[in-house]
């Protein structure tokens, strides 16, 4: 069971976990034992709110599948119990960025003296640049 928020909760039957050998050096131990950790969510198939599945599958995240199926593979630890741990929270972590709005930004106009120092400025650099030119008869 994954808790994400206060009522939102993932029962353990809508999350898929397999275990797999690791990648890369790590010796006898990578060889023999299964430690690295694949963890499949079905978002159509969950019973997230619509919001949160709309919200995931908006998402342009290589995790996702075009079938709307969350992949994510957990090898940084030695122990498969620790790579279960961090697969979990990388789902939460996601499924929480995919619902947070961005802040709507709000017009806003210059105010009447920021415009006037602006071309006062202008007015002046322009004045110096002038005083630079070739005199001419």
């Amino acid at each position: 069971m994954l808790q994400i928020k206060n009522k939102i909760i993932i029962p353990d039957n809508e999350l898929e976990i397999s275990a797999i050998r690791s990648q890369g050096a790590g010796g006898q131990n990578v060889n023999k034992v299964a430690t690295a950790i694949h963890l499949r969510f079905d978002i159509e198939a969950s019973s997230l709110p619509i919001f949160y599945k709309q919200q995931l599958l908006k998402l342009n995240d290589r995790r996702i599948t075009q079938d709307g199926v969350i992949v994510i593979k957990a090898q940084e630890y030695r122990s498969q119990e620790q790579n279960r741990e961090e697969a979990l929270q990388r789902l939460k972590q996601l499924i929480l960025s995919a619902v947070v709005l961005p802040e709507i930004r709000k017009p806003t106009k210059p105010t009447r003296s920021s415009q006037k120092k602006r071309l006062d400025s202008k007015t002046k650099r322009s004045q110096i640049k002038s005083m630079r030119r070739q005199v001419i008869d």
